[in-house]
């Protein structure tokens, strides 16, 4: 019943999103001083998000007019671009610091719509 609600399905993709990005920070921190390491990066929720939607039918459900819900990890890309250690890798341990905290806002953010929204249940049930 409570997985048909958009909203909570949005918080949800939104905290994995989060994890699989912060997945990637942490290999690229773990990787600073590997020569010929490059840095990468998930595209942003929203971008995600939109190519999930597309601009036809959306199946609702797994297996709804022979397709599946497009609800797969998003893949990690190159980030090209940034100043290039003599070693050849291009990871900057000040920048990958400042995705980790916006992704845990990111996370944060995720738990409090989830919260909020399980609050707005409750009390549609009657319950505190």
């Amino acid at each position: 019943m409570f997985d048909k609600i958009e909203l909570l399905n949005m918080a949800q993709r939104l905290a994995q999103h989060a994890a699989a990005r912060q997945s990637v920070v942490a290999r690229n921190i773990a990787q600073v001083d590997t020569p010929g390491y490059r840095q990468r990066d998930i595209a942003s929720f929203a971008d995600t998000y939109r190519a999930g939607e597309g601009d036809g039918l959306r199946a609702t459900r797994e297996g709804h007019l022979g397709t599946t819900e497009s609800s797969a990890a998003p893949r990690p890309f190159l980030v090209e671009g940034g100043t290039i250690a003599p070693n050849g890798n291009n990871v900057s341990l000040e920048g990958e610091i400042l995705k980790a905290a916006e992704i845990r806002q990111q996370h944060d953010m995720a738990l409090s719509i989830y919260r909020s929204g399980l609050g707005v249940i409750r009390a549609s049930l009657g319950r505190r």
